[in-house]
């Protein structure tokens, strides 16, 4: 058993968002009239019988957390795990921690009377009694008190190990008359919370047994290689043949212009030689000619020949 699973518990949780709206709601009741003629004497008396008595009526019984102030689950419906709950609600810490709340409500009433009269024009009491607002902002005093202490033994309740709860002695309806403060009519009969935990199976899981995996690569080469047709067979018969034509026209195509081009190559070799030698003889001849040409020019400085006859 587990005290997360009581709903009470998470109940009183609900404070947490009661608490802000009952600090509201004083401060509208105490907005409805002015101030007398002694207010911090007002708060303290105010806050003596609203706060301070309960807190101590609180500390000799602590308030029974299966108690939502109006109503209660019966003692005679209580399992022994909520009984062992209960003997866990009040250890010393928590009680302080409980008490020291009537304290920060006498600083929060002196704030809060202080400032009331901002909001006086939304209260429900305007323009009553300073008398009567005092005597409704007491009993208000006394339910933050009590929704704080609640507060806090739940808290620390949802917290607590299984084991530790368990290792408590239950408390008896004698221990309950004596030692808490259980108020509100016993109507409350709520069943505990039901989590969604795996449910052992009766039949036992047959044993597993482990199979090699198998790879997707090496699954695809040991897939069966079907049998190719009759007419596919044909087929790549008739492309390896012309495969093998194919080198022997391709080299037989070759080989002819190879041969041309080297014969044309010698041809071509022997007409730039003999172009060669013309080229380098015509300059000699023309080197020739003008030589000639110069000689004839040169005579004609020397005198005539005569011939024999003349002579």
């Amino acid at each position: 058993m587990s005290s997360r699973r009581e709903p009470l518990l998470w109940l009183q949780c609900l404070a947490i968002g009661a608490i802000p709206l009952e600090v509201l709601m004083l401060r509208m009741v105490l907005a409805g009239a002015d101030f007398g003629p002694v207010p911090g004497l007002e708060r303290v008396i105010t806050w003596a019988i609203g706060a301070l008595v309960p807190a101590v009526l609180l500390w000799q019984r602590s308030p029974d957390w299966a108690s939502l102030l109006l109503v209660r689950q019966p003692l005679a419906g209580r399992s022994d795990f909520q009984r062992q709950c209960s003997a866990a609600q009040s250890p010393l810490p928590i009680k302080v921690l409980g008490a020291s709340g009537a304290v920060v409500l006498l600083m929060l009433l002196w704030w809060i009377d202080g400032s009331a009269l901002l909001i006086s024009d939304l209260s429900p009491l305007k323009n009553g009694s300073r008398l009567g607002s005092l005597l409704l902002a007491a009993p208000l005093l006394t339910l933050l008190l009590w929704q704080w202490q609640q507060l806090i033994q739940a808290a620390w309740l949802l917290t607590r190990e299984d084991s530790a709860l368990s290792a408590l002695t239950p408390f008896t309806d004698a221990d309950y008359q004596r030692s808490t403060a259980s108020f509100g009519l016993g109507l409350l009969k709520l069943g505990p919370l039901e989590w969604d935990l795996p449910v052992p199976s009766d039949t036992p899981k047959p044993a597993s047994v482990d199979t090699p995996r198998v790879d997707s690569d090496s699954a695809e080469q040991t897939e069966p290689v079907e049998a190719p047709a009759d007419e596919d067979v044909e087929v790549t018969a008739a492309e390896e043949a012309n495969l093998e034509e194919l080198p022997s026209v391709v080299s037989g195509t070759v080989e002819p212009e190879q041969s041309t081009e080297e014969d044309n190559g010698a041809d071509l070799n022997a007409e730039i030689s003999e172009d060669d030698t013309v080229t380098s003889a015509d300059p000699e001849a023309h080197d020739e000619q003008p030589e000639a040409a110069g000689g004839e020019e040169s005579d004609p400085d020397q005198p005539p020949e005569t011939s024999p006859g003349g002579a």
